[in-house]
């Protein structure tokens, strides 16, 4: 293998982290002359996880981010050559390889629907297909993460909820699980890299393990207290409950911050509890629940008297929204340069619809979402709320919002929803994105 230059030193590039066959067909394309074709591509789902009445879209940020890594390091190009997976034309290509297309997309935080054509990439055929894997995988990801925090939030009615769930997944998906589950509302993480390289709000607790190392629960309690001040949160179930809350205000006081209760009847252990912290005369000392919650588990203990939820496995391994990354529209090579064909799928039960489509989100008088339209004519026009932005131009980010703002966008999003959208009992999707 040649080399057109020098290359920087790229430390963690990311261009592996693709399929085979995205490669191969780059090769392909390259030997039959289409690799340079415009080519525009969709990501859209066709239906979302069961149950689901609205996707919340995450992830654009980090892949936004991830494609100045995504290059092909010196290593990488040499393990490609090792294994012969591809020719070394393909091999000279990707030694310079760079996305330089355009990307428009859903703001990240945005509620989708069936078919909402989330993702747009408009390149040339080459760069779309080699970018295609790590645009599903970061994709699919987070918006997985932040539709099931954001129904979470949904069922907690305004009380605060902690993304704990790190011990249940990829280290790195971890730390990506705790920025999507605050786009979808949690309040903070107890992921620390997630706090350090985001600045989403830390906190934490301690394990049942902390409490059995001492020789009592009094033992475990008071150093805690010790070390963390009376304002600390004490874990409650390791051996009874009740006794555990006369315990933990024994030795913090009144105002101990918290307890946390892990396990039982939640409903009815935490109705008890609270009875028991007030006629202690620990009436500030909040109520913080967790245990393999999820949405429905949340929304049961609506009417109690809980004060927070820690949330870990169902928000870190939620289902995914199903993704998929399609050509819709292809170029004319010489017979018609600088136009575009339509292309679609026909397959049954996989059929896509040709053309790429503009979004918008329709509201009634009273500022709820009623409908999405997709827009196929430049020339016509919408009433609704264009959901697609730039994101990408000419492989450079337009504007990068704050992460506050992309929060922002989703509480503002959500809120359009009519109140039996955000109820997480199992339902259809509210509306389906529709060809007007």
């Amino acid at each position: 293998m040649t080399s057109s230059g020098p290359r920087a030193d790229l430390g963690s590039a990311l261009g592996l982290h693709t399929d085979a066959y995205e490669l191969t067909m780059l090769d392909a394309a390259l030997r039959s002359g289409i690799a340079d074709e415009r080519a525009v591509f969709e990501v859209f789902s066709r239906a979302l996880p069961t149950g689901y009445r609205y996707g919340m879209f995450g992830g654009l940020g980090r892949l936004v981010e991830a494609v100045e890594r995504f290059r092909f390091s010196e290593d990488q190009l040499e393990y490609l050559e090792r294994i012969g997976l591809v020719s070394a034309a393909a091999l000279e290509r990707l030694s310079t390889y760079r996305f330089s297309g355009d990307v428009d997309a859903y703001r990240e935080g945005e509620v989708f629907f069936p078919f909402s054509p989330v993702l747009t990439v408009s390149s040339t055929f080459a760069d779309a297909i080699v970018a295609e894997t790590l645009v599903l995988s970061i994709l699919n990801h987070d918006t997985a993460v932040a539709s099931a925090a954001s129904r979470m939030v949904d069922a907690a009615h305004g009380r605060p909820l902690i993304e704990g769930g790190s011990r249940r997944t990829h280290e790195e998906a971890a730390v990506a699980a705790a920025r999507a589950a605050y786009v979808g509302g949690f309040g903070s993480t107890s992921n620390l890299e997630a706090g350090r390289r985001y600045g989403i709000p830390t906190a934490g607790t301690a394990a049942h393990a902390f409490v059995l190392a001492y020789p009592s629960e009094a033992d475990a309690f008071a150093a805690q207290v010790a070390s963390q001040g009376s304002g600390t949160t004490l874990l409650v179930d390791t051996y009874d409950v009740s006794d555990g809350i006369r315990t933990a205000v024994g030795v913090a006081g009144p105002q101990l911050g918290a307890i946390r209760i892990d396990s039982g009847d939640l409903i009815g252990e935490v109705t008890r509890a609270r009875e028991l912290l007030d006629e202690l005369g620990a009436r500030g000392t909040r109520i913080i629940v967790s245990g393999d919650l999820d949405e429905h588990t949340i929304a049961r203990l609506a009417g109690s008297p809980v004060d927070a939820f820690m949330v870990g496995t169902r928000v870190v391994l939620a289902p995914t929204p199903g993704f998929v990354y399609k050509l819709v529209a292809m170029g004319n090579g010489a017979k018609d340069p600088g136009t575009l064909r339509p292309v679609a799928k026909l397959s049954f039960g996989k059929a896509t619809t040709a053309c790429p489509k503009r979004a918008f989100r329709c509201l009634d008088a009273d500022g709820r979402a009623c409908a999405e339209h997709l827009l196929l004519d430049e020339r016509v026009q919408s009433q609704g709320r264009p959901l697609q932005v730039r994101a990408l131009e000419h492989g450079e980010p337009v504007r990068l919002p704050s992460l506050a703002e992309v929060r922002a966008h989703a509480d503002a999003a959500r809120a359009e929803l009519r109140d039996e959208v955000r109820d997480v009992s199992d339902g259809s999707p509210a509306m389906m994105a529709m060809l007007a």
